[in-house]
């Protein structure tokens, strides 16, 4: 006690004013410790409630603590006692900088396996997010399918008089008849060449076969033809040689009187 002032540095004051944000905390824990003791049904009240009474007390020691400060900042300015150190002060760490290294280590390590975590987690959402998308454009080509599907059957029942739905992918028909087999987007080289060697799918079997309608068509009939089929006639008649000159071959009978003349002369 005989020590100056400033060597003991001792006060006795109230505390502070309490600050409204304290004040609303400290009612906000005063009704969420009262929800609680209804909840599990207890007797004691929210004055003798130990653990309230423990955060009113922490609640005092602060005030008390800033009073205690505001009041010796001033008696300390009023004595000429400097409160902040200079921007060139310099002291001594507490710890050595082996340790200060380690510490730094060990908050990189927590940083980098924070950011891998996040990273695993962003890239589940989005694997999750692509399986979602993928099932969508399933269903779409699934519900595409079974529209064409009953496209197909209205049309071979005839309530639909077109095939444009085969253009638009299963939609519905259109007001006016075109080409089934022309697409609108250019088909590669390789789908174009198999299109011209095959076909567009459908019946290939029985395509040559002679009908009531191949038969009665007579378009590519030609009179210069024989009866054979061929442009000479028969298969053992012999043409004429127009370029030479020489003349037709006789009839069979013909020839058989021209044989009897000639062994008459002899």
């Amino acid at each position: 006690r005989k020590l100056p002032w400033v060597e003991r540095l001792d006060m006795m004051n109230d505390p502070a004013p309490i600050a409204p944000e304290l004040a609303y905390k400290e009612e906000e824990h005063s009704r969420l410790r009262q929800k609680q003791l209804v909840n599990s049904k207890s007797k004691n009240s929210i004055d003798e409630d130990v653990i309230h009474n423990d955060f009113k007390r922490e609640m005092l020691f602060y005030r008390q603590a800033q009073s205690a400060v505001l009041e010796g900042i001033k008696r300390l300015q009023s004595m000429s006692v400097p409160t902040r150190r200079p921007d060139d002060y310099f002291a001594e760490m507490v710890k050595s900088d082996e340790h200060m290294q380690k510490i730094r280590q060990k908050l990189l390590t927590k940083q980098q396996d924070h950011e891998r975590i996040e990273k695993i987690r962003k890239m589940r959402e989005l694997k999750k997010y692509g399986k979602k998308v993928q099932v969508e454009v399933q269903q779409n080509r699934a519900k595409e399918k079974r529209q064409l599907m009953e496209n197909v059957k209205k049309f071979r029942k005839g309530k639909i008089d077109d095939l444009d739905f085969l253009e638009n992918g299963g939609g519905g028909g259109g007001e006016e008849k075109q080409n089934p087999h022309q697409n609108k987007k250019r088909a590669n080289s390789k789908r174009q060449f198999k299109n011209d060697k095959f076909g567009f799918g459908g019946k290939k079997r029985g395509l040559k076969r002679n009908t009531k309608a191949s038969a009665d068509d007579i378009s590519d009939y030609s009179s210069n033809r024989g009866p054979g089929g061929g442009k000479g006639g028969r298969k053992g008649q012999q043409r004429p040689n127009t370029k030479t000159g020489a003349s037709k071959r006789f009839g069979k009978d013909r020839r058989k009187k021209m044989m009897n003349k000639n062994k008459k002369k002899k």
